[in-house]
């Protein structure tokens, strides 16, 4: 039966929302296979799929152009249904944060309530999960829709597990300030949490600042501290490395590519 057409007596079925995980090459030189990088349930699923919610509707056509090559879409591209997240939850969160209201995502999934099933997906990643999205899956279970994540790539977990440190005790806290005073202060914060409670803490960067917050780390950090990175994650030139500070000091590996998406991570 058509996820469009089901009914329940003669009220259409509500419709399912699905997290649909994609590739983490966002942005990035080389893109890996989808077929190395999602399951083929994952796949099939998302080609079913004609109603979306995105962070870019660009960025949502390219990766639906992808899985058609796979598995002929549900609908022709043109023909899908495609809603971008509004541009001030990508900037200031969708998640009630400190000095801003929560954004009511509910209209967004109103082709569900008439019986469509819909995708939310990120532009790399697990959506709402070090992204947008949050507001989406909130509305959702308030609106008594089921939800269902779909299996990929998490690239916090993926490095987390890459890291050598703590996966029982870890916090992902984002992004670190940029003025350079407030971002060494948020360092030894966290470092201090690291040390006292064992938590592995992880955060990102816009690639471009890559450089600039990895010599922070190593300037700002004890050089006992472990420090790790990860860049590139499920790409064939994907690097992982752990190291103290102290023999990251050392080291003549280099800043990280400015051009590609890389998770820091320091722990005891």
């Amino acid at each position: 039966m058509s996820e469009s057409t089901a009914t329940v007596g003669s009220t259409p079925a509500r419709g399912t929302l699905y997290l649909v995980p994609a590739p983490l090459d966002f942005g990035c030189e080389s893109q890996a296979p989808l077929t190395e990088a999602l399951p083929e349930g994952t796949l099939r699923q998302a080609a079913h799929l004609t109603h979306w919610i995105c962070e870019n509707a660009k960025s949502c056509r390219a990766y639906l152009k992808r899985v058609d090559a796979l598995h002929p879409l549900g609908a022709p591209l043109q023909a899908q249904q495609i809603t971008e997240l509004p541009r001030e939850v990508h900037k200031k969160g969708d998640h009630g944060a400190r000095g801003h209201a929560s954004f009511d995502a509910r209209p967004l999934l109103a082709p569900a309530l008439a019986g469509h099933d819909m995708g939310l997906v990120s532009e790399a990643g697990m959506p709402a999960v070090a992204d947008p999205g949050s507001s989406v899956v909130r509305a959702a279970h308030d609106l008594g829709l089921r939800v269902v994540p779909l299996v990929g790539p998490v690239s916090l977990l993926l490095a987390l597990a890459a890291s050598g440190l703590n996966g029982q005790n870890f916090a992902f806290v984002g992004y670190l300030p940029q003025d350079a005073g407030e971002r060494t202060k948020r360092l030894r914060e966290l470092e201090t949490l690291a040390h006292k409670q064992g938590q592995t803490q992880l955060f990102i960067e816009t690639p471009y600042r890559n450089a600039a917050l990895w010599q922070a780390l190593l300037q700002g950090l004890q050089p006992q501290t472990r420090l790790a990175r990860a860049s590139g994650l499920t790409l064939a030139d994907a690097q992982v490395a752990s190291h103290t500070v102290r023999e990251w000091r050392q080291h003549t590996a280099g800043t990280p590519d400015n051009r590609v998406p890389t998770v820091f991570a320091i722990g005891a």
